[in-house]
């Protein structure tokens, strides 16, 4: 069965996107077999794939309004090996047409309980706002992975999904759980980054990861090639980082 695990911050700007990719493409090289779906209405994780997210035949959107099944509506990667279910703007309609649906928070659940043993790892990058996408997202995980960038307001935006999160499991999904926190863009001379991280490991210990992502050009340039940084250059200190990550992934999941 696969490990369904959502990507999620309340605030945008925290490299969820960067992570949801370059954790899918490490994994891969891992031997693991992942699908990476794209849940947000901007489609970066699409366009950050190497696909043209104004020219799909079939996206998220559809699987959604149950137009199409989720297996017919991925698209394999080549460069990078995993698979994906891309998106665009169609989102924001489904999310307005899925409003007066019963059942509504479940619709993505429902979808891939289809795929749930094709793959070993299903990663959801979730849109940077709590919306019905996102609760979709949350009531379909094993599981929440939190990108968090060692500011200020960084930790605002990580009270919130906490508090997000209690509620998703007393309400849709009791079995959710809080998978472990990221800290991505990390710069070690900042004396800012060295206080928040360390409130972080104070407040969350275990669930707070040991490897952290840095500021690296290499991750900034990646989307533009449609590559993750892993196949853009492989010897990065970002794709290095994001490889560690996914060993570290990888090793507290075969410990539980």
């Amino acid at each position: 069965m696969a490990k369904i695990l959502a990507l999620a911050n309340q605030k945008g700007g925290v490299g969820k996107t960067t992570t949801a990719i370059n954790l899918a493409a490490s994994l891969v090289a891992m031997k693991r077999r992942v699908l990476l779906i794209d849940f947000d209405p901007q489609g970066n994780a699409t366009t950050g794939s190497g696909i043209d997210k104004h020219a799909l035949t079939a996206s998220a959107c559809n699987v959604l309004l149950e137009e199409t099944s989720l297996e017919k509506s991925i698209v394999k990667i080549p460069s990078a090996a995993y698979d994906l279910l891309p998106a665009n703007g169609d989102l924001t309609a489904a999310q307005t047409l899925l409003a007066e649906q019963d059942a509504r928070e479940f619709k993505l659940k429902f979808a891939l309980h289809e795929l749930t043993t094709s793959y070993d790892y299903i990663i959801i990058d979730c849109p940077p706002s709590l919306s019905l996408l996102t609760i979709n997202a949350l009531a379909a995980a094993n599981a929440v992975l939190v990108p968090v960038q060692c500011e200020y307001f960084a930790l605002e935006g990580l009270s919130d999904l906490l508090h997000t999160v209690d509620q998703i499991r007393e309400t849709i999904n009791p079995q959710l759980s809080i998978e472990g926190i990221v800290r991505t863009m990390y710069d070690p001379r900042s004396r800012l980054t060295q206080d928040v991280s360390a409130e972080l490991q104070q407040h969350f210990d275990e669930k707070l990861y040991r490897t952290v992502i840095p500021r690296n050009v290499r991750l900034a340039e990646a989307p533009s090639h449609g590559l993750p940084a892993l196949f853009l250059d492989k010897k990065s200190p970002g794709a290095q980082a994001y490889l560690a990550l996914a060993g570290e992934l990888v090793r507290r999941g075969e410990e539980k």
